[in-house]
């Protein structure tokens, strides 16, 4: 399958967050934007984003070969190094500023994007922070989850625990059977109260990089397409590693800068900006 760049949907265009939603989002550290992208749109990026996600993905083994982790999905990341066409979806300037407007910043740059397409009978996903692996100096990162089909429970969209962002790091440990042993007892333990979307292709939900999260396992027969963009306000600093995950993603994300530095190499471009 191939496609010409310029026939595909620019997704410029503004939507509308409200102060509403900004304030929401804030007090929860998640939120779900219905109707982000249009069928239409979500019709023409899915094949290319499925396409790509085949083409250049790792795990081939079988699910019942797979750890915890690997049966929560297909996951491959910064596909818009990799695939002139996934890049227009990824670095969409509705999407980023939607981003921008939840967080309240005047700009944002990209961390990574990930495809995460969870397959017929995939495992859950864990709960875990998403900053736990990230030399982030701020709190202000957001995740923007798409959903690239309709998602039902039954097809696995993300739980989160609201309210708890503002703890910042909960635990010093990665995703994984561990952590959803530990996460869930802290939500056992402190009374989190957790919330899940149904959504729409098209719909999408934001969380902030301490917001704590988790997905069940995909009990349809289709599979779970998902495209994730993960933003930071323009402007923040690549901070000192505080676990042995870190230092990893600093190599890949951040390269040439060192702790200090703006997070601003080339593979973190300024995608919207006031």
């Amino acid at each position: 399958m191939s496609a010409i760049l310029e026939t595909l949907p620019e997704l410029n265009s503004d939507y509308t967050v409200t102060p509403q939603q900004t304030a929401a989002y804030n007090r929860d550290g998640h939120i779900l934007l219905r109707g982000l992208a249009n069928h239409s749109e979500v019709d023409a990026y899915l094949p290319l984003i499925a396409e790509s996600l085949e083409k250049h993905r790792k795990e081939r083994r079988a699910l019942a070969e797979r750890g915890t982790y690997h049966k929560a999905f297909i996951q491959v990341g910064n596909l818009w190094e990799l695939d002139e066409n996934v890049k227009r979806f990824v670095m969409a300037r509705r999407f980023a500023k939607a981003a921008a407007d939840l967080m309240g910043v005047d700009g944002v740059r990209i961390y990574h994007d990930q495809a995460l397409f969870k397959e017929p009978g995939g495992g859950h996903t864990p709960w875990h922070q998403d900053q736990f692996y990230w030399p982030i100096d701020s709190d202000k990162t957001i995740t923007m989850w798409m959903a690239l089909d309709d998602t039902p429970v039954e097809r696995g969209p993300m739980v989160f625990a609201s309210g708890v962002h503002g703890k910042g790091p909960l635990a010093n440990i990665g995703i994984g059977d561990v952590s959803a042993d530990v996460y869930t007892k802290l939500a056992k333990d402190n009374n989190w109260s957790l919330a899940t979307y149904e959504l729409n292709a098209g719909d999408a939900t934001f969380h902030n990089g301490w917001t704590p999260h988790k997905a069940p396992g995909n009990s349809s027969s289709k599979v779970r397409p998902a495209m994730t963009v993960i933003y930071m306000a323009d402007g923040v600093r690549v901070s000192e590693p505080m676990n042995d995950a870190q230092p990893i993603d600093m190599a890949r994300w951040f390269p040439s800068r060192k702790p200090g530095d703006l997070a601003d190499t080339e593979l973190n471009p300024l995608v919207y900006k006031k």
